[in-house]
């Protein structure tokens, strides 16, 4: 195994400076643009894409993604990064990220997976510049130390890595599928508001939490802040760090978290364990245990994003208002109606909290293999490819 720059071994490209990309060039069909908030767990997240015209893809075409490239965060959470597959082929990405495109000296895949080792991130979050906006450049990135075992053990690894991945992100599809089903049953029931005898705001069936939990008692998977919650209702990546406070937002069962930065990129997750918040996430607690189900039904509706969007204040980062939140347009329903939508919606999201029980599982076996695996304390030469 022989040690090298990633300069020798990929092409390094920032994305388009912003007098070549304004927002006005975006349109509602075309070529998608692919910015920080879109670096998922190894693949993109496909939700709120802004897009660009034929014209302007020909024009960005230095900047165009070609499956096996991986995309950096040059800003803020610079250790983030995806790898593109087939489906993201054509893609462009955006002036806040960076293009690594390996050369034939290293299988991609294995690149991408060595970038994912927590030494590597680490290394990279300390070659970054800035305090309060961590960032990183084409030079910084290219000094970072790549161990290259044979091309063979290459594929091997990361044929391990990606078997346990595509299963994970099997889980997370069925979960957006059954979401997705939960929110059709919603609509169905409770959506047509004007016809609702009962109404009220969504004060009546929630609270903002004001419990506090230690730091101490958290750890990367059960702490939620914008940085790891994903875009377009896509759920929750591992956090890169904690908070150096001693205490924060405690969050529990049944709890529903929402991203109150930029409120249009739809960040939600549903609570079902204790975890902690960061203050810039809105953690509503159900006045009842019953209204669990109901309550993440109702903030998970597009409708109550655009809700929240109307009445968020600034403009680079607008953030949600909290009172005007809380006067949402919502439907009291009976107990005996309540009681009808939990009997389908609680096995739908038990489901979805066991496929994110195997997806854990799943991520701290790859996470366990994977520096044993780069070491070679694991040996995949006799794995057959």
């Amino acid at each position: 195994m022989r040690m090298t720059q990633l300069k020798t071994i990929a092409d390094i490209q920032t994305g388009p400076f912003g007098s070549q990309l304004h927002k006005e060039d975006y349109v509602e069909t075309g070529t998608p643009i692919v910015t920080v908030e879109h670096l998922g767990n190894r693949v993109f997240t496909e939700q709120n894409l802004p897009r660009v015209s034929d014209s302007d893809k020909a024009r960005l075409i230095k900047y165009t993604l070609s499956t096996g490239d991986i995309v950096f965060s040059r800003v803020g959470s610079v250790d983030r990064c995806s790898y593109v597959d087939k489906s993201h082929d054509g893609w462009i990405f955006s002036g806040r990220c960076l293009r690594v495109r390996p050369t034939e000296l290293v299988d991609s895949l294995y690149l991408y997976y060595y970038f994912c080792l927590e030494e590597t991130k680490q290394f990279v979050r300390n070659i970054a510049v800035g305090a309060t906006m961590p960032s990183i450049n084409t030079k910084l990135l290219g000094e970072v130390e790549i161990a290259l075992p044979d091309l063979n053990n290459q594929k091997r690894i990361a044929a391990v890595l990606s078997s346990l991945d595509d299963k994970i992100e099997n889980n997370q599809k069925l979960n957006d599928n059954l979401a997705d089903l939960l929110q059709t049953i919603y609509q169905g029931r409770f959506g047509n508001d004007i016809l609702a005898v009962n109404q009220g705001v969504l004060s009546d069936i929630c609270s903002y939490s004001t419990d506090k939990v230690a730091v101490s008692e958290l750890n990367v998977r059960t702490y939620f802040s914008t940085e790891n919650m994903l875009s377009g209702k896509a759920g929750s990546t591992e956090a890169t760090s904690l908070p150096t406070t001693s205490q924060t937002t405690a969050c529990h069962k049944g709890d529903t978290l929402i991203s109150n930065i930029r409120p249009y990129f739809k960040k939600i997750v549903y609570c079902e364990d204790k975890c902690g918040c960061s203050t810039d996430v809105l953690c509503f607690t159900p006045s009842q245990p019953c209204y669990s189900a109901y309550l993440f039904s109702t903030l998970y509706a597009d409708k109550f994003f655009a809700f929240m969007v109307a009445g968020s204040k600034g403009t680079k980062m607008p953030r949600g208002d909290k009172q005007q939140i809380m006067t949402y347009p919502v439907v009291l329903p009976s107990e005996e109606e309540l009681a009808g939508f939990n009997t389908i919606a609680s096995p739908l999201l038990e489901q979805i909290y066991s496929n994110r029980v195997e997806n854990k599982r799943l991520s701290i076996l790859r996470d366990t293999l994977l520096p044993k695996l780069m070491s070679g304390e694991i040996n995949v030469s006799a794995i057959q490819l």
